[in-house]
């Protein structure tokens, strides 16, 4: 039988060699192209590897030492930081309190609550008296005085002329002081009739006197503190209307055992004198009253050093 077809021979593929056979080169071997093939070679790489490591060290090791090194520096100057930055609260703190303090101060002119009338009491009481005598019809005469200066032996007080007047004439009553349970003779010392000002002595000395205010202004609020109540004295508030040489116009009601109280301002410092008579214009105070300066007291009645405006003695009157 023939073995061609009809047309052209029948051609055949060449045959692939096997994989394993031929003429082509085998894989190249990684081992042998990355490590070396002698001592001297295998020598080399470690002492490459061995200068990599001791590299690599000696960098961390100046990172640590550097590190170490600011933490020393910080640790050396942390009291010096630490007291810088108390210093600045500190600065700061008052600032702030300053602050408040200027932001109160509108408040505490234009009103006191309970508690603080309560505290103003507690402040001025131990430095008032209630002031008890009689008047030229024998009839009881009533009103309060307070300590402007006092020694080991005696203390001396201000009051209201008002209420002492029968005592200015002899034979005159006797005026008697209380403050507590602890009741005190008087003496009269002097007095100035026209501003409605008297000073009392009494045999009692280390009485703290209180302290006298500086400026006063328009719409201050006021407080005239008495020597007598349940909790060793009451408290009445106003304004202050005007200020001038004649004295102190406010509206605070003076009732008779007020007359002759201190007249203090928010911190309990002496404005003025309490007074129901005081008329330095020539009219009678109705809703409103006037007080005599208490730096007036410094005019006839007390010694007081110059430009301080505070008793050191009593003058003769």
């Amino acid at each position: 039988m023939s073995s061609e077809v009809s047309g052209s021979p029948r051609r055949l593929r060449p045959l692939r060699r096997a994989r394993s056979g031929g003429d082509s080169p085998p894989p190249a071997d990684w081992k042998g192209r990355l490590l070396p093939r002698s001592i001297l070679g295998i020598s080399a790489l470690i002492l490459a590897a061995s200068l990599g490591a001791a590299f690599s060290g000696a960098v961390l090791y100046a990172y640590y030492a550097y590190r170490l090194d600011r933490g020393v520096e910080y640790a050396s100057t942390f009291d010096e930081r630490l007291d810088t930055a108390v210093k600045i609260i500190e600065t700061e703190q008052e600032e702030a309190k300053a602050a408040v303090r200027a932001e109160l101060e509108p408040l505490q002119r234009l009103g006191a609550t309970g508690d603080t009338l309560a505290q103003l009491v507690e402040r001025v009481s131990p430095s008032t008296y209630f002031v008890t005598t009689l008047d030229e019809d024998g009839a009881p005469s009533v009103g309060s005085a307070f300590v402007v200066f006092s020694d080991a032996e005696q203390s001396f007080l201000v009051t209201s002329f008002t209420t002492v007047r029968a005592a200015t004439r002899e034979p005159g009553p006797a005026v008697r002081v209380r403050q507590g349970d602890e009741e005190l003779e008087a003496t009269l010392l002097s007095w100035e009739e026209r501003r409605d000002l008297a000073v009392l002595s009494i045999p009692r000395g280390g009485v703290q006197r209180l302290a006298w205010a500086g400026e006063t202004r328009i719409g201050e609020r006021v407080f005239s503190v008495s020597g007598l109540g349940a909790a060793g004295g009451s408290a009445s508030q106003g304004l202050v209307g005007d200020v001038s040489a004649t004295g102190i116009q406010h509206d605070t009601p003076i009732g008779v055992q007020f007359q002759g109280a201190p007249l203090v301002n928010a911190s309990g410092e002496v404005v003025a004198v309490s007074s129901r008579t005081y008329a330095p214009l020539g009219f009678a105070p109705d809703d409103v009253f006037f007080a005599p300066s208490i730096r007036d007291t410094c005019i006839e009645l007390l010694a007081c050093p110059e430009g301080q405006g505070q008793a050191e003695g009593v003058g003769e009157g």
